[in-house]
């Protein structure tokens, strides 16, 4: 019988002692990597938000302020837009958003909006840029198809080459190609510098430099 005991008991202690081996051993070779996973599902899952609003001194017309309200949630990018086909006209555009790389990332987003007000139509257009090192090039474009009358469908086109020598700090060239307001050139030229201060964007622009009377703008943006 003392033999029946002390049997039973060595037994019961190495079952406990496999047991925990086997729980040991379980554990170690969990997966660690689920919670990075779920955290860059949940962010992909999180909108994202920006304002911005440019105001726009142009010599023999008149000034006016651009603004734009945009949000990405994963796939998806809406945005809407006032004074920037046409003065006294806004404009409500959905997109997708596409993009990759490392070294060289780029991202293009192809968009179509409606555009309601002084000037009325419709318009496919796209946002993209291209970064590598310090330099960016980014570009923006539309071809509305006015509804109103057609003779003043037109393509239009902001882009912008910029060095960011500090995290804070670029400056580059930009180009314009607008018929928001009279200008004698097709394409308008000019240079840029701008700031970033956490979460805020500013930017000063000056368009045809070399002219008597140059176009300014100046840009402010917050990310939130």
């Amino acid at each position: 019988m003392q033999l029946f005991v002390l049997l039973s008991v060595a037994l019961v202690a190495a079952s406990g002692h496999a047991l925990a081996q086997v729980t040991t051993n379980a554990s170690a070779s969990a997966p660690t990597n689920t919670t990075p996973a779920l955290a860059k599902e949940a962010d992909e899952k999180t909108w994202s938000f920006y304002a911005s609003a440019y105001t726009y001194l142009v010599p023999n017309s008149r000034d006016y302020v651009q603004p734009t309200f945009t949000t990405d949630r994963d796939w998806l990018h809406m945005e809407a837009r006032y004074n920037y086909e046409a003065l006294d006209t806004g404009s409500i555009w959905v997109g997708y958003n596409f993009g990759g790389g490392e070294k060289l990332a780029w991202e293009f987003k192809p968009m179509l909006g409606g555009v309601f007000g002084d000037t009325s139509g419709i318009a496919p257009g796209y946002r993209g840029s291209l970064s590598w090192w310090k330099l960016e090039l980014s570009s923006e474009g539309e071809y509305l198809f006015d509804t109103g009358n057609s003779s003043d469908s037109f393509f239009y086109n902001w882009s912008e080459l910029t060095l960011a020598p500090l995290e804070w700090f670029r400056f580059g060239l930009v180009t314009q190609r607008t018929r928001l307001y009279k200008t004698d050139r097709d394409i308008q030229r000019g240079v840029l510098v701008g700031f970033t201060y956490k979460q805020v964007d500013l930017t000063a622009y000056v368009l045809n430099p070399d002219e008597d009377k140059p176009t300014y703008v100046f840009g402010v943006g917050l990310t939130f």
